[in-house]
């Protein structure tokens, strides 16, 4: 086996240990795509891997407004209370963050791998949530100065 089949192959393990599925599922779709000889789609998951998982991201987000479970009246009232403008005011700092993290990322490939386990590890150890990489490298570009 490989040293790059390994590295996949230990991070689905530590995707299942901290049962953190999108990582495993992840790191297991890598795995069959090499194991398969598909690394011909690599380079369009590179180059469009983000974007299409931000728009399913957006797509899951936005269902409530879709369904009519939020309503127009309902959004409109966001504008009215004082935590409603903060967790907007904090909305538009994580999009930005994300922002910045994903061009970090996109600059800087070397640094997926740490943010790739540090995610791991804080779902595993902390009970975390993993949706952090992006906003995780956007604190990183603002710490090291890059964006």
């Amino acid at each position: 086996m490989d040293m790059t089949s390994l590295i996949l192959l230990l991070l689905a393990a530590l995707g299942i240990i901290s049962s953190n599925a999108p990582i495993t599922v992840a790191m297991i779709v890598l795995l069959l795509l090499r194991v398969l000889h598909l690394q011909q789609f690599f380079p369009w998951l590179e180059k469009y891997g983000l974007t299409i998982g931000i728009v399913i991201l957006t797509i899951g987000v936005m269902t409530p407004v879709a369904s009519g479970k939020m309503s127009l009246q309902t959004i409109g009232e966001s504008f009215l209370n004082w935590k409603s403008l903060l967790a907007i005011a904090i909305g538009m700092l994580v999009a930005y963050l994300g922002g910045r993290g994903a061009s970090l990322m996109a600059a800087n490939p070397t640094i997926v791998a740490g943010l790739l386990v540090g995610t791991v590890l804080g779902v595993a150890f902390f009970k975390g949530v993993p949706v952090g990489p992006l906003i995780a490298a956007g604190l990183l570009s603002l710490i090291i100065g890059r964006s």
